[in-house]
């Protein structure tokens, strides 16, 4: 009897503990949602893909197993408009990044949103500028017809740097989109951009003997040169990106200024071209089929010269003229800011050549002095120097210290250090002046 009520009473204690677990579970138990239907295939067969964060809340995302396609929720209103949100969504063609096989994969990028995210949809693709009904250049085609050119160049002794300049201006007009086989192309080209009209003169010369080579039938727009009058520093200005820039750019710099040489002309000098007793500088190598020359120079200049280091034959290293204009860029720029002076950004290594010639027509009054110093062979050449003494010298005549030569002992005198003769005045005293 007591065995069998503890028996029956252990029974329903566990019948109790049993049902009050199975009504936890029925209670805690969600009610089942419907499932989402893909707006793409139908497919039934979607699954949650986390949250899309906007400044209307979050927005449940879906992929749908079967297509792969990625909607919000669809029962999402908009709260401005109430349009779904699964309208807003478009597919566009993209590629994955650091993958062997960049294949088209296809997502979806949500056009109402705009905060936060780029719209895919709005994206243009540029076109490239080709002449008008012409078909799309081949661009290997052009580029390996352009390193034929420029093999020719070598062959025809044709310089480094004309070789660099027409190839690097015809790599231009194949980038902006012309068919440098189709001289029209070319011209749609020329007229489409605004380019210097300088710019303009060098291309077509560049384009002409490339169409000699090639045997195309190349009529030549019209667009003249403008020269320009070169911009000439003081000298101080001068003085002072020498005292700033370091010791090789600085000996570089004097050198420039005392003998007017090009910066190509200044990186070929060697050690042999130097006279230390003569206090010269022979110009072997010249540029642009000049005339070699000697240039007498300072003995400061020649002390800068011993000071620098003797690692090979070459006077001031064998890295490119292209790597000591970038060296100087830099330090000027430097300096530019230091003393407050943006004309001395407007200061290249060419702009010596201008200061020297400058200033040697203004001591001299003779341009065919200029010219032997230049190594101009044709006066031409030399005239744009008149010009510029005219223009620089006219706006500083304050400029000058002043001299009286009472007789022909007094200005020779003066002659020596450099004045210039100017007059005579009735009581037979001779004027002379010379630039501060």
């Amino acid at each position: 009897m007591a065995a069998s009520t503890v028996l029956s009473a252990t029974i329903s204690i566990l019948d109790k503990k049993a049902g009050s677990k199975n009504s936890g579970k029925s209670a805690r138990k969600r009610p089942a949602q419907p499932p989402i239907k893909c707006p793409e295939c139908d497919s039934l067969k979607t699954w949650k893909d986390g949250f899309r964060y906007t400044s209307l809340g979050p927005i449940q995302r879906y992929i749908c197993r079967n297509c792969g396609y990625r909607f919000s929720d669809p029962d999402f209103q908009h709260a401005f408009n109430g349009s779904d949100m699964s309208q807003h969504v478009q597919n566009v063609l993209t590629k994955k990044l650091k993958r062997h096989a960049a294949l088209p994969n296809p997502r979806q990028v949500c056009v109402a949103l705009t905060r936060g995210t780029k719209n895919l949809a709005k994206v243009k693709v540029k076109s490239e500028d080709q002449a008008a009904g012409a078909t799309k250049p081949d661009r290997a085609t052009n580029v390996g017809k352009l390193i034929d050119f420029a093999w020719h160049l070598k062959r025809e002794g044709a310089s480094n740097d004309t070789i660099t300049t027409y190839s690097s201006l015809l790599r231009k007009l194949v980038k902006l989109g012309a068919d440098v086989l189709n001289p029209e192309s070319v011209k749609t080209i020329l007229a489409r951009h605004e380019f210097n009209p300088n710019t303009k003169a060098c291309i077509i010369a560049a384009y002409t003997s490339f169409a000699n080579y090639c045997g195309l039938s190349w009529k030549p727009p019209k667009y003249k040169w403008q020269t320009k009058i070169p911009f000439i520093p003081e000298e101080k200005e001068i003085d002072a990106l020498i005292a700033g820039c370091s010791k090789q750019i600085a000996t570089i710099l004097q050198t420039l200024k005392e003998t007017g040489m090009r910066i190509g002309e200044a990186c070929r000098l060697k050690w042999t071209d130097i006279n230390i007793e003569r206090t010269t500088i022979a110009v072997n190598e010249p540029e642009k089929n000049s005339n070699p020359r000697i240039c007498k120079v300072s003995a400061k200049l020649i002390s800068m010269l011993q000071a620098l280091p003797k690692k090979n034959e070459k006077l001031f290293g064998k890295s490119s003229k292209q790597n000591k204009t970038w060296l100087f860029k830099l330090q000027r720029q430097r300096l530019a800011r230091k003393l407050g002076n943006e004309r001395l950004l407007r200061i290249t290594f060419h702009t010596l050549r201008h200061w020297k010639g400058t200033m040697e027509y203004h001591k001299t009054k003779d341009p065919w002095h200029v010219k032997k110093i230049l190594g101009h062979k044709s006066l031409r050449s030399t005239e744009i120097y008149i010009n510029m003494d005219q223009a620089h010298f006219e706006e500083s005549n304050d400029h000058f210290i002043s001299k009286v030569a009472k007789t022909a002992e007094e200005a020779q005198q003066l002659i020596e250090v450099g004045f210039e003769y100017v007059c005579t005045t009735p009581e037979n005293f001779m004027l002379f002046r010379k630039r501060k």
